[in-house]
């Protein structure tokens, strides 16, 4: 059975360019956490939610969120495609065949992906583009500074998490009051 982690792996690895695109994974940006979150030389930013079930897949749909400002509630879908949405572009990866394009919005970019568990090769099919919700740079509407701090910050966390797997590590509480001389 593949892996969640397998699988970004083998994406990021065959589709993403390194050079010339920021890749993110489990990123936690406006509302909700992006499986995959790549954003391009030009600010253009795509998400790409991985969905492995059809249980997992009819969920994304039922996600709602409340405006703090008024209070209101709307599905994340409904976000996404009338623009209102920190990324340019939304779209899915599933396994080939899992379920019907035509219940995929319009909005939505479909990529599909083959695993052969024999040669443990994992093959990807675009099969549709995204649409563009809007043409709003990534870092027209992000603080660049402030994304590059909590990345090192989230490196940082990861690195002691993997760390802390293979030895115990004790760190001074960092909410004790401080004295001074």
């Amino acid at each position: 059975m593949l892996k969640i982690e397998e699988l970004v792996h083998a994406f990021i690895h065959s589709q993403c360019d390194f050079e010339k695109e920021v890749v993110l994974t489990n990123h936690f940006q406006a509302d909700w956490e992006a499986d995959l979150l790549i954003i391009d030389f030009d600010g253009f930013s795509h998400e790409i939610e991985i969905k492995l079930s059809k249980s997992d897949f009819k969920n994304d749909f039922k996600k709602s969120y409340t405006n703090i400002n008024t209070g209101e509630k709307f599905l994340k879908h409904d976000k996404i495609s009338c623009g209102d949405y920190v990324c340019n572009a939304f779209s899915f990866l599933l396994p080939m065949g899992m379920v019907e394009h035509s219940v995929i919005p319009e909005h939505c970019g479909i990529i599909e992906f083959y695993h052969n568990v024999d040669s443990w090769e994992t093959e990807f099919y675009l099969i549709r583009k995204p649409k563009r919700v809007h043409e709003d740079p990534y870092w027209k509407l992000n603080d660049k500074d402030l994304f590059i701090r909590k990345m090192a910050l989230n490196l940082l966390q990861r690195k002691m998490e993997i760390k802390g797997k293979h030895e115990e590590l004790i760190f001074k509480n960092p909410f004790d009051i401080k004295k001074f001389k």
